[in-house]
């Protein structure tokens, strides 16, 4: 009987050469396949079964890219791989971990092992070109650094790293780390949005014992994390579910759940990679202990949705092997930040319009940035009340993370990535639009007073860098201490849709450009990004968001006779569902109806009024579901 610490669960980049590697797989030879694994530009990955033993056989191929092949209008490559021109090649990553997946439903009758698949990850090329988003990725960390080496040259005495002899520099670190949140229920198991809702507000959820299966699985999943070199940090409860119920067979049957994971943080691509490796595994070891898991932005509308927290920082190793932080300043009791931390978070936070595009791209996800539940949806940054004493503000877009004993864990989380963002362009946004202000720190000369000023300007005071009409800095919370016009004053007004978070494009060419400086992400691939995600947009909208709809209008039927007189207050109450069902679905000869027009729109091409009626939909469809709930209440009999 095989042990599970007896499997191969990955290949650390570097460890083997390609003789080892081929010695390692033969000896293992429950890895009957090789799976190349490309990520598009929505972030699906491609997943194929090579056997192994093709793989040894024409090994030299598969590394020189021309092994293997994929139809690249079969995936999100809009606009570049098209039906007349799809051929795209796979192209080995040989410079990150590759990961071994276990079939454990699937035992091999030879070793007695599960039949695993070792997933290699892959460039993706179309006519000499990369085009996916590992390569966005990687070819903007190689640009950025660059960059900032150019910068460690030119400007030898930066402020609040004076601590530090740049000629000793020997390469930029860029470190990240994903926050991951995901809901669990037992299949088929519905529960009211008021029970979930009650829970999360009276706050019986967060952190709280895990219990049963779910516990278990739990468990699980951080100790198979563990396995795969993840390194976990944590695993709890989140702000959203119920208590489990005692089912039939006396085991807890009845489970509706948030949870969060945590594992260490990486090098940027590798922590991409590392995310995309936690999701497989946590849906399928919560899967085999027979829960639903999903990753959706906002799941259960009216309740908490799955955020994606996403830590960026900047370190340098010096010859000697010495990591130092470039965001910490040499006295961390004295200020927040050094000149490169501020550039850092002023260039995020002046380019955001060009890179919420890349984080916010679904329905859903939208659906998550809304005021409350603590939504990231206000461009605003958060240092804390004073340097000596670190704090966290969870109503803005991204935070400083520090503690004074430890300057190493100096850096910005990012609060706005859902489990759904594409890890790979969004990371890859974050530091190029933070290279814009760096460059723009480093360069004015400002010491870390000034820097810090010039971040906490009010709205309408000039800046030397930053936008004169915008407040980029608060220490509220920026949901009860603003009202809504305040806000949008600010801070700027959040997008609403799809539509008008694309439209950000061609709004500010400016910010656009600081994306496209080096070219990795270069126009043909930003407008290929956009023109996927407004495909999806509309296709949803027609083909699954108004007809789910339209059976909630359906749902929502008389259930009081009206010709009881005690029923004259549930008649007073229904007239005004019944006219708001008729506006959303319900078509006549002197009007059509609001699903109808927005069809019709979407048809015609009118994305502005789509856009517009879909708010107006989302807006009537939660005034019918809170009206027919009250109606409901007053319904003794059914």
């Amino acid at each position: 009987m095989f042990m599970l610490k007896d499997l191969v669960y990955y290949i650390p980049a570097g460890k083997y050469s390609k003789a080892e590697m081929v010695a390692l797989l033969k000896k293992h030879p429950e890895i009957k396949f090789v799976s190349l694994v490309g990520i598009d530009l929505a972030g699906n990955d491609t997943d194929e079964k090579i056997p192994i033993d093709l793989f040894l056989k024409d090994i030299d191929d598969f590394f020189s890219g021309g092994a293997v092949q994929t139809d690249g209008s079969s995936v999100v490559l809009t606009g570049l791989a098209t039906l007349n021109n799809a051929k795209v090649d796979m192209v080995v990553d040989s410079k990150v971990n590759w990961f071994v997946d276990y079939n454990f439903e699937h035992i091999d009758e030879e070793t007695g092992r599960p039949v695993g698949s070792l997933r290699i990850p892959a460039f993706l090329v179309h006519n000499g070109k990369r085009v996916d988003s590992r390569s966005i990725l990687a070819q903007s960390i190689e640009y950025v650094k660059a960059e900032i080496l150019g910068l460690l040259k030119k400007y030898p005495r930066i402020s609040g790293l004076e601590h530090i002899d740049f000629s000793e520099v020997e390469d930029i670190v860029f470190t990240a780390g994903t926050e991951l949140e995901f809901w669990v229920k037992t299949p088929d198991e519905k529960t009211e949005v008021e029970e979930l809702s009650a829970t999360q507000v009276m706050q019986e959820n967060y952190w709280a014992r895990t219990r049963g299966q779910a516990r278990t699985a739990l468990e699980q999943a951080i100790m198979m994390l563990g396995q795969y070199g993840l390194e976990p940090e944590m695993g709890h409860k989140e702000v959203g579910g119920l208590k489990a119920r005692i089912g039939e067979s006396g085991s807890l049957a009845h489970v509706v759940e948030q949870m969060e994971i945590d594992w260490r943080f990486s090098n940027a691509v590798q922590a991409a990679d590392n995310e995309l490796q936690a999701r497989i595994l946590i849906k399928e070891v919560f899967r085999a202990n027979g829960f639903d898991v999903t990753f959706k932005a906002k799941p259960i509308i009216g309740v908490a949705g799955n955020g994606k927290h996403t830590h960026i920082g900047f370190a340098v190793r010096l010859k000697s092997g010495k990591l130092v932080n470039l965001m910490s300043p040499s006295d961390l009791k004295k200020d927040f930040l050094s000149a490169v931390g501020y550039g850092a978070i002023m260039g995020l936070l002046k380019n955001y319009e060009a890179v919420n595009p890349f984080i916010s791209a679904t329905n859903d996800s939208l659906n998550r940035l809304k005021p409350g539940f603590e939504a990231p949806v206000c461009i605003v940054t958060s240092l804390g009340h004073s340097p000596e004493t670190p704090s966290r503000n969870r109503t803005i877009l991204a935070g400083l993370v520090r503690d004074v004993a430890n300057p190493m864990a100096t850096r910005f989380e990012v609060r706005s990535p859902n489990p759904f963002t594409n890890t790979y362009i969004s990371i890859a946004a974050f530091y190029l639009s933070m290279l814009d202000g760096i460059k723009a720190a480093v360069s004015s000369g400002k010491t870390m007073k000034e820097l810090e000023a010039e971040l906490s300007k009010e709205a309408g005071a000039p800046g030397f860098y930053l936008e004169t009409g915008r407040a980029y800095r608060s220490e509220h919370d920026v949901f009860e201490d603003y009202d809504s016009d305040e806000r949008n004053r600010l801070f700027g007004k959040p997008p609403a849709t799809v539509w008008e978070n694309m439209k950000s494009v061609a709004e500010y060419p400016d910010k656009v450009a600081v994306l496209t400086a080096g070219n990795a992400l270069r126009k043909e691939l930003i407008d290929a990004f956009v023109a996927g995600a407004l495909l999806r947009w509309r296709t949803e909208i027609v083909n699954r968001i108004i007809p789910e709809n339209t059976d909630i209008v359906r749902a929502c039927k008389q259930l009081h006779d009206s010709a009881d007189p005690l029923s004259d207050l549930d008649q007073k109450i229904w007239e005004p569902i019944d006219a708001l069902r008729k506006y959303l679905a319900k078509d006549t000869l002197a009007a059509k109806s609001l699903f109808t027009r927005i069809r019709e729109a979407v048809e015609s091409g009118d994305y502005d009024a789509v856009s517009a009626m879909q708010v107006e939909m989302a807006d009537k469809m939660t005034e019918l579901k809170t009206a027919y709930q009250h109606y409901r209440r007053n319904i003794i009999e059914e």
